[in-house]
């Protein structure tokens, strides 16, 4: 299959419309330029116009990157930061950006994680059903000794 040509212009608008759409992060930008047959100039001068124009902003992304995966999926700090660096976004931009992410809200939502798969954790001794509990915890991303502040409390 070939590709089709678009303009510069056309390219130019598709990105724009690309990050109007969701905010995006610079290396979703240009993974998605890679779709058409660019020069590196134009690339370049597109990033450069999305950029200028407040289209594309890598803090305002991670910002909204962290609100969504902690409040509606439900992630804790390490998967999100895992994601992120993923996503080529630095290390110090997720730091700083982590204060999204409420500290009574984080605590809430480790309790009612598990509560509600202890809960659900049926004919296992009682060592067991703790240590489940904690690896799936650290599956969602939270941290261990958060983990244990909560074990400590019930």
């Amino acid at each position: 299959m070939e590709k089709k040509s678009f303009t510069f212009d056309e390219i130019k608008q598709k990105m724009v419309n690309y990050c109007v759409y969701q905010d995006r992060c610079h290396a979703e930008v240009e993974q998605k330029m890679r779709e058409f047959l660019l020069i590196e100039e134009a690339k370049d001068e597109i990033i450069l116009y999305l950029l200028k124009e407040n289209y594309l902003n890598e803090e305002r992304f991670t910002r909204s990157y962290i609100r969504g995966k902690f409040y509606i999926k439900h992630w804790g700090k390490n998967k999100i930061k895992m994601h992120l660096k993923q996503k080529q976004v630095s290390e110090k931009l997720i730091n700083s950006c982590f204060n999204e992410i409420d500290e009574e809200d984080y605590g809430k939502m480790i309790r009612k994680i598990f509560e509600d798969y202890y809960s659900r954790q049926k004919g296992m001794q009682e060592y067991q059903r703790k240590s489940k509990t904690i690896k799936y915890l650290m599956s969602r991303g939270f941290e261990y000794e958060k983990i244990n502040d909560t074990f400590d409390e019930t």
